[in-house]
This record gives structure tokens, sequence and C-alpha cells, in this order.
């Protein structure tokens, strides 16, 4: 190894020694590259080089080289004595690329398969134009012929840089042979195609035997997009009409239809030849076909709107139980809008493409797609305000549009959970609570049953109601508290958190309903126990809530008989424990003991957790004695089958 660094050095002798005659850097300062050279290169010649030793190697040598460019610009402009005298170039000029080149070969020999690194070597001789691009380009070919994106790179190069257009297409076509399942492969191809035919239009044109160009100019568009529909803003002239019904006008049409644009043909055909290939290779790709349509619409050929239906038709045709497609057409259809307004023609034929949508397509995600579409045009009309939405002329008919697309979807049982709590937030920011809550009603005696949201929804409402009075009175207290009971007892215990939290906080300072939902929570904790350990634990929420209600004495009498039920939960011997061993730090005496329990308690149902018994046996060397501890320590050994993972540091 030594050996074959002290060559790959000695091999540097020339092009230093240069540098240090010509003045560009110190003795010292070559002392130092060759330090830091023979540091980089022991590291490349380890058994195992890493990928990061040769790129931290190129980052170096590329920064030096930077510095010498630098420190060569500003001695010759010191030592330019002689004002025409050419400034011949010497090996230093050359010896900082080609070592990065060298680094680069050997990394790409080291690790062929990594393409990320083959880029940045393409990069970099893109960049130096050091004449090796060729080269380099048929190796990762060679290496990689089933990524597209090299064959993409290899002919961008030889149409942009070597002006080949015959090179750049053959690596196309040969690049969608290897891969013609690649979709950038196919738009790029035709990309390409349209670039080249336009710059023979524009050379046409500046040798004035034509004039316009291919790409489509959108501000033109806009422009006819208007005069079309406002036509009757617009009067014919009536010589020109005159002219019409003479005659005159035909020899003008027939010269025009002569003068047919062989670009724009050109294009119209390519365009065509390549949609069909890509059609067939990659017959499912609703995403392709939506990048071909744009590239139509931005560029000017000839018989576009022919293709253009064409297009739309095909993907009518393959894709319209996709409802995905549904919500591309009809955005599509807004395309370049500027007004949203409902009576507006493109926004009614949006709404049509999504009735058509729904009645073609009947699922829950077409209807969210719908709902998200009208919510959008809703908030571009309401502008910034989102906590209400006021039924002002320019959102009243998009909002009652909405109401009736949430009422199609609960119709045909595409309402989901999350669309019905919209659809009851809806009427809430509409600031009608009374349709909010009769629909929240509806919907909880429902398939909805044993939804926490919808639940969690309509108590809110109930207990807003309730607030406008000063003090409930007894019968809305029991009313509030028979709807709570209702809705724990349908809501599955994993989901209820909300509206346990909700419970309690209403009733905090009510100790009979209180008491009543303590009660409650020991039953459900009884009845949902499956054995299994759930994020939200209820007992720990009721425990915790006791004990900032009534004191520890009563959070220990209820954590008691929640113990006493069969497999309670980690999560809630953990929050006992930690609440017994801050009571312990702050002095109670039974606190230690209490914990100690709960540990004794928790290991037995949770004997292999090993997390557990480093806990337990840190409680003791914090608080107890080291008899105890040894003691915790041995049972742990003793009990855990892998006895290994319970590692303690003293």
């Amino acid at each position: 190894m030594a050996d074959v660094v002290q060559y790959r050095l000695e091999r540097m002798v020339d092009e230093l020694d240069d540098l240090e005659r010509r003045g560009i850097f110190t003795r010292a300062e070559i002392s130092e590259i060759v330090k830091q050279r023979r540091k980089f290169e022991y590291r490349l010649k380890r058994p195992s080089p890493l990928k990061q030793d040769f790129l931290a190697y190129i980052d170096y040598e590329t920064q030096l080289d930077e510095l010498r460019r630098l420190r060569r610009k500003a001695v010759s402009s010191v030592q330019s004595g002689e004002k025409n005298k050419k400034k011949m170039k010497s090996i230093s000029d050359y010896a900082g690329l080609a070592k990065i080149v060298e680094i680069y070969r050997l990394a790409t020999r080291r690790f062929k398969g990594d393409i990320s690194l083959w880029f940045k070597y393409l990069e970099f001789c893109r960049q130096k134009r050091n004449g090796r691009m060729k080269k380099v380009l048929a190796q990762v070919i060679r290496f990689h012929p089933k990524v597209a994106e090299v064959w993409i790179y290899a002919a961008a190069w030889e149409f942009d840089r070597n002006l080949n257009v015959a090179a750049a297409r053959a690596l196309m076509q040969n690049g969608l042979r290897v891969c013609p399942n690649s979709e950038d492969l196919w738009v790029e191809y035709l990309r390409m195609e349209l670039t080249y035919l336009n710059k023979l239009k524009a050379r046409k044109v500046a040798l004035g035997e034509g004039e316009g160009s291919l790409v489509r100019n959108q501000r033109v568009v806009e422009d006819e997009q208007w005069k079309d529909e406002n036509k009757e803003l617009f009067m014919s002239l009536d010589d020109k009409e005159e002219k019409d019904k003479d005659g005159s006008g035909v020899d003008d049409d027939e010269d025009a239809s002569e003068k047919v644009d062989v670009f724009k043909e050109k294009g119209s055909n390519v365009l065509q030849a390549i949609y069909g290939g890509a059609v067939d290779a990659l017959p499912s790709s609703f995403d392709l076909r939506r990048r071909f349509l744009e590239i139509l619409d931005a560029t000017d050929l000839a018989h576009s709107d022919d293709i253009r239906n064409t297009i739309l038709s095909d993907l009518k045709r393959d894709f319209s139980s996709d409802p995905e497609y549904w919500n591309w057409l009809a955005r599509h259809e807004m395309s370049g809008c500027i007004s949203g307004e409902f009576a507006n023609p493109q926004m009614q034929k949006a709404i049509q493409v999504f009735e058509e949508g729904v009645q073609t397509v009947t699922s829950s995600s077409m209807f969210e797609m719908y709902i998200k579409f009208l919510m959008e045009a809703i908030e571009r009309s309401n502008g910034d305000d989102d906590e209400t939405l006021p039924s002002s002329d320019l959102t009243g008919e998009f909002i009652s549009h909405l109401i009736n697309v949430y009422e199609k979807a609960d119709a045909s049982g595409c309402l989901t959970e999350e669309f019905a709590n919209d659809y009851v937030s809806l009427y809430l920011k509409l600031e009608r609570t009374d349709d909010a809550l009769k629909l929240a009603e509806e919907l909880c005696s429902g398939k909805f049953a044993g939804s926490a949201k919808l639940w969690l929804s309509r108590v809110s409402i109930e207990t807003r109601l309730l607030s406008s009075d000063s003090t409930p009175s007894k019968a809305d207290l029991q009313s509030t508290f028979e709807l709570l009971s209702n809705a724990l007892k349908k809501v599955p215990i994993a989901e209820s958190e909300s509206l346990w939290l909700m419970a309690f906080k209403i009733f905090a300072q009510e100790k009979k309903y209180f008491d009543k939902l303590v009660e409650m929570s020991i039953l459900s904790v009884a009845k949902g126990n499956n054995g299994s350990d759930p994020v939200f634990s209820l007992a720990s929420v009721v425990v915790k809530l006791v004990l900032q209600a009534k004191g520890i004495h009563s959070a220990r009498e209820l954590y008691k008989r929640f113990s006493a039920l069969p497999r309670p939960g980690l999560v809630f011997y953990k929050d006992c424990i930690e609440i017994e061993t801050d009571l312990a730090s702050q002095g109670d005496k039974d606190s230690l003991s209490n914990a100690r329990k709960l540990y004794d308690s928790a290991v037995a149902s949770y004997s292999q957790d090993v997390e557990l018994w480093k806990d337990y046996y840190s409680l003791e060397t914090k608080m107890g004695t080291s008899e105890t501890a040894n003691g915790v320590y041995w049972r742990a050994r003793k009990t855990l089958k892998e006895s290994a993972d319970f590692v303690v540091v003293s």
C-alpha cells in the first residue's frame, strides 16, 4: 500500500514544481497539499474504501484547482510585462482536472451500481468540457441500460451541446427499446422532436421564408378564448359581410389553405406517432396521457383540436372508472379561468363533469374530490375568512350546491365518517346550529353510531346551546349526562378519549355526575379489556382526574379497583407508579410501599418487559436499600428469559 501511495505522489512532482516556480503556491502550501493528498491516497487504498472517501478527495481537489485558477489570474495580472505575449499553459493548468477525472474513474469502477455517482461524473465532464463525455456516457449506458434518465441525459447532451439531432434521436429510440415503460422517456422524446422542428421553423423565419412559432403564446390563447366566450360583444363590418356574400373572400381562403405550414403538419404527425407508441407501451398510465395533452396545449400544431379530442376520448374510454380522471378533467375545464363565479361557463362545465363522474363512479373518493373542488371555489370567493361562510351572492349558490352534493353522498351510501363530520361542520360555519344539531342526531342514530368525532360534535353543539343560559338547570344537566352516557356506551373505548375528557370537564364541579362517570369508567374498562394494551388508557386518565379533584386517598382507592380487573394495562401501572414515586420523593411515607406493590403487580403481568424491571431496580437504588435493590436485580435475572438484556449501570 505504501509503495503505491508513494508512487502516485511522485507522479505529482512536476505539477507541484511548476506551481512553485510560477509563484502560485509557496513551498509551505505545497507541503500541506502533499500532506493532504497522502492522507486521501491512503484512505483510497484501504481494503474497503467508502464512497465518501472518494467524494471528499474530489471536493478537496476541486477547491484546490479553483484556488489555483484564482491565484494564476492574480499572478498573471501582476507579471504581465509584455502585453501581446500569449500566455502559454503549463502542466499545472491541466493536472488538477486530470487528477479529479482519475478519482472519478476509480470511484465509478469501485461503485459501478451507484447511479448518483455516475451523474456527478457526467456533470463534471459537461461543465469542464474535458473531452471525456462520450466515453463516460458509453460506460454509464453499458452499466445502467435500464435507467431511463441515463438515455435522456445522453440524448440531451447530443442535442444541446453537439447539435447532433440524429445521434440524439438514435439514443432516445434505443432507450425506448430498452425502457419502454418509462413515462419520462416518452415525454422527453416528444419534447425533443418538437423542439427540433421549432428550431427549424425559427431558422426559416430568420431567413424571411415564414413566420410564427410552434410554441403557443399563452396570452394570445387567453385572448382568443375570451373572444370566443364573448362573441356577442363583437360585430362584423358591413363591407366584410358583403364581400363574403359576393364571394370575394374565397380566393383568400383558398390561398391560405394552400399555404400549409409544413412544420405544424410534421409536428402533428410526430405527436400522433409517439402518442400511439406510448399508449401501446403504457396502456394503463393516466399521467402519461395527461402530460401529452399538456404538451399539445403548449404547442401550435396542425389539427390540434382533432388530436386533443382523440386523447380526451381515449382517456374517457380507458379511465372513466377512475375518480382521478374526473377530478383532472373538471380542473382541466377550469384551466385559464379568471372568474370563480358559480355562473361562469367554465365553472358550469367543471360541475357537469363532476356530476357525470359521481354517476359513473359512485364512490367515497369521487365525492371527496367533488366536495374539495367546491370548497376551494367557496374559499376563493369568501377570501381569508375560514371561520364562517356567509351566504353572500358570491358563495350562496356554491354552498347550496355543496349541501346538495353532501346529500347525494349520504343517499348513495358514500358518506364516510370524515365526510359526515365535515358536513356537520359546514352547517356550523354557516351559523345554522339547529340544522347542524339535527344532522348530527341523524348521523349518530344511523351508521355512525360508534363515531367519536360525530358524538363529540353533537355534544359540543348541545352544550353550546345550554351555555347560552348563565346557570343550566338540573334537567339540562341530566339531559347532557344521558347524552354523554349514551355516546360513551356506543363508542369503542379505544376511540373515546376525547368524549371522556369532555364528560369529566363538563361535570367537574358536579359531584353526583362525576362519581357516576367514575363508576361508568370502571365498567367500561372491565367490558372493553381484551388483553391488549391500547395507547389510550381510560383507567390512567380517570385516576389522574380523581387525584386532581379529590386527592391521593380517593385516587388510591380507585386505582386499587382498577388493579383488581384482569390485566388493566402497562400504561396504567406506569402512570400510577409515577404518581406514587412523585409523592415518595416529597416525603410521603406510604408512597414507596404502594409503588413497590404496583411494581410487583406489573411485573407479574408483564414479566418479560426489560424496561419495567430496570425502572423497578432504579426505584430501589434511589429510594430503597442495597438489599431491596439486589433482590429486584436477582428476581429480574431469574424471571427474564433473555437475562443478558438486563444490564444495569451503577
